[in-house]
């Protein structure tokens, strides 16, 4: 038995026989769930394995993902601190500032979202592809505090920071160099900032957040990308002025180029909302006929919430086929399984590839479409993701 033989049965014994795999596909359609039990798992080649902590495509078989799935990033690292002595500021340009307890935070009115919250530099390389997860949060709403503060009419900007800090050197080998030492920063307008679905969360999928993810308290955003959403939010201040922490100002700037005639202008901008993407996460196989096996794909599509109106998946050089989207579970900010049946295809390597569409007819571009080509940074990789696979006889 090759490798490859054998990896196929570790996975497909691993997985496709669990009571989870066979529960998410039910909770998918019945019909979908008796086809896939019926397959076998191919795994796909030429991709290293999945990490610790991040999404194991392969084996997803939850629309929550669960804890040991989820990653987790951070730039100035993870801040230790007593939780009995936490407190949320609401500060700057507010007529009632205030500062909060944990439990003063959880006795507020409670609310749920559910959101696919994903690193904006997720795709940006074969070994980063998997650092994306599906969740409901659940806290409080953000938007009732903000209105008992008593924002000041002159204000634009509510600016967020995380409890965790570092030193940063402005202007360096310069002799205007300076040291100082900031907490994580990023802001949002004040119109963004005042929608009705933004959390301070402090529950993942009903447990409390974990510390590496942010506990006690984290900002959620729904459809905007992972560095949006403040872990360990310890302030929010209003401002009349823009703010330009390193991860506003420097960093998370996606660098763009634009085609103006025969020229290219690059154009700076922030990271902010999700791009619309989708991803076949497994290709499931049944017994030959007639020398050509029969393939199916399942996979996941998301975006800021605009809404997925279709996803297509294409075999090699084939026409675009159009997948089935689930109708149950879905939310607003949260992914959406899809799945097709690709037909029968001959013994060898192949190359299976999904774009997801939009309800205003937008198209997942490719790697080739100037969006992608023309990008000189990694943020924003949601372009399509061609996977190999193998089928034997």
């Amino acid at each position: 038995m090759t490798s490859q033989s054998n990896r196929r049965q570790a996975i497909k014994s691993s997985v496709l026989t669990t009571a989870g795999f066979m529960a998410w596909l039910s909770n998918v359609s019945p019909v979908l769930a008796q086809r896939a039990g019926e397959g076998e798992l191919v795994p796909f080649i030429d991709e290293p394995r999945t990490p610790p902590n991040r999404l194991d495509w392969e084996v997803l078989d939850s629309w929550l993902t669960p804890q040991d799935q989820v990653f987790s990033v951070q730039h100035y690292g993870v801040p230790e601190f007593d939780y009995d002595s936490y407190r949320l500021e609401v500060s700057g340009m507010v007529s009632k500032p205030v500062s909060l307890t944990l439990d003063e935070i959880k006795a507020r009115p409670k609310a749920d979202v559910v959101m696919t919250l994903e690193c904006s530099g997720n795709g940006s390389n074969p070994g980063f592809r998997n650092a994306v997860y599906n969740s409901r949060w659940t806290g409080t709403p953000l938007l009732p505090l903000l209105e008992e503060c008593g924002i000041d009419p002159q204000v634009t900007e509510v600016v967020f920071f995380g409890k965790d800090t570092k030193e940063e050197v402005l202007r360096p080998g310069t002799k205007r160099e300076l040291k100082v030492e900031v907490p994580f920063g990023r802001s949002l307008s004040l119109k963004n900032a005042m929608r009705s679905d933004l959390l301070l969360a402090y529950e993942r999928n009903g447990e409390p957040i974990e510390h590496r993810n942010g506990a006690p308290i984290r900002l959620i955003v729904p459809g905007w990308y992972g560095v949006a959403n403040v872990k360990w939010l310890a302030r929010i201040d209003c401002r009349d002025e823009r703010y330009m922490g390193r991860y506003m100002g420097r960093d998370y700037v996606t660098v763009r180029g634009e085609k103006h005639g025969n020229d290219v202008v690059f154009v700076e901008t922030s990271v902010t909302r999700i791009n619309l993407k989708s991803v076949v996460a497994r290709v499931t196989r049944r017994d030959t006929v007639d020398g050509k096996v029969p393939v199916e794909a399942f996979g996941v599509a998301w975006d800021d919430g605009t809404g997925i109106a279709k996803v297509e998946v294409k075999i090699d050089d084939g026409p675009w086929q159009p997948a089935r989207l689930a109708e149950e579970p879905r939310a607003k900010h949260g992914w959406t399984f899809f799945t097709v049946e690709l037909g029968k295809i001959a013994p060898g390597e192949h190359t299976v590839v999904s774009r997801a569409i939009d309800v205003n007819g937008r198209i997942q571009p490719t790697e080739e479409d100037d969006e992608i080509a023309l990008k000189k940074t990694y943020w924003e990789a949601y372009q399509q993701w061609p996977r190999k696979f193998t089928v034997e006889v």
